[in-house]
This record gives structure tokens, C-alpha cells and sequence, in this order.
């Protein structure tokens, strides 16, 4: 009876434990997500993970761009107050198919764009981000920042239609969690 039960158990555990991994897997890994100070201000320095889900990359297919939007805040924590809000950005990225020239174009937009053959290879641009989001200055040297960050899939650059398919589409909500740590300015 005992040995029935712990079985039952185990094999409730192992169920758990795929179920998650299999939701974990649906949504955005940020991997690395590091500040750096240059001559001209602050770059994030950042990587993504994440594989497109089966409806998205239909959507793709029949040239229906998809935009990835990055946003990150720094706060600076003070005990008499709310936290100051230093730094706040975002930049998103378009990606579409052309199916004449059967070439992916990803743009960061109000920037450069790139084409490429295969959508692995276009799916790196965007799973890969080094991007200035703050000019020389803007952080007061020795001082900690909170940093927030988050990458999700920007629906409310679809289409209207689309958005109402969206809303009801499990494929079209693409996001990471928001991912937290501190920063000493330089």
C-alpha cells in the first residue's frame, strides 16, 4: 500500500515537472542581461531564448510581420521615498518574410534593417540585442540601480484583426518574465 502510494506520488511529481518545462519552454529565457559603460553612455548587452510557436511562424509564412518589443528600467532605491526612475527604454524589432525574394528582413525600428536566407539565422538578430539606453551621464557614478527587464512579443503593432486573434491565440502571447538585478554605475 505504502510502495503504491510513493509510486502514485513519484509519478505526479515527474507529470509536474514536465508541465512545467513544457511552459517554461513556451515563453522567452532571457539568458544574459548585462550593463555596460561606454564612451557614449550605457548599452545593455543581452540574449534571448525562445523558439517561435507554430502559429507564429505560419503567420510569418504569409508575411505577416511580428514585432518583439524589449523594455528596461533602472531605479535608483531611496528609503525616504519611492525609487527614482533613471532610466526607462524600449526598442522593438520587426521581423517579416518577403515571399517574392523568399528573404527574412528584420529591422530595429527607427534603424537599420537586415535580410536573411533562413529564419534561424534572423531569429539570432533579435535573440541577440546590444543597444544604448542611456547617454554619458544619465547615472551618477558609484550609485546602484535596480535594473528591470523584459522582452515580450508586441501585439498591439499587429494589424486589427489580428489583435482579436491574438487576444484568444495561446501562440501570440510570446513573453518573458521580468528578470531583476542590480547595477553599480561606472
Amino acid at each position: 500500500m505504502i510502495v503504491r502510494l510513493l509510486r502514485l506520488l513519484a509519478c505526479q511529481l515527474l507529470l509536474a515537472f514536465a508541465c512545467a518545462q513544457a511552459q517554461a519552454s513556451d515563453g522567452i529565457d532571457i539568458t544574459r542581461a548585462v550593463i555596460e559603460s561606454s564612451d557614449d553612455g550605457y548599452r545593455l548587452n543581452a540574449a534571448y531564448a525562445f523558439e517561435l510557436p507554430h502559429g507564429l511562424e505560419n503567420a510569418l509564412q504569409l508575411s505577416v510581420p511580428l514585432y518583439f518589443t524589449t523594455e528596461i528600467e533602472l531605479t535608483r532605491p531611496r528609503w525616504w521615498w519611492t525609487d527614482e526612475k533613471a532610466v526607462s527604454q524600449r526598442q522593438t524589432i520587426s521581423i517579416k518574410y518577403d515571399v517574392l525574394t523568399r528573404q527574412y528582413h528584420v529591422r530595429v525600428m527607427g534603424s537599420v534593417q537586415q535580410s536573411f536566407p533562413t529564419l534561424d539565422e534572423a531569429l539570432f538578430m533579435i535573440r541577440r540585442s546590444r543597444w544604448l539606453i542611456a547617454p554619458k551621464g544619465a547615472l551618477k557614478p558609484g550609485e546602484t540601480y535596480n535594473v528591470t527587464l523584459r522582452m515580450f512579443m508586441d501585439r498591439e503593432y499587429l494589424q486589427k484583426p489580428l489583435q482579436v486573434n491574438a487576444f484568444n491565440n495561446s501562440d501570440w502571447r510570446l513573453t518573458s518574465s521580468k528578470k531583476t538585478f542590480t547595477y553599480k554605475a561606472e
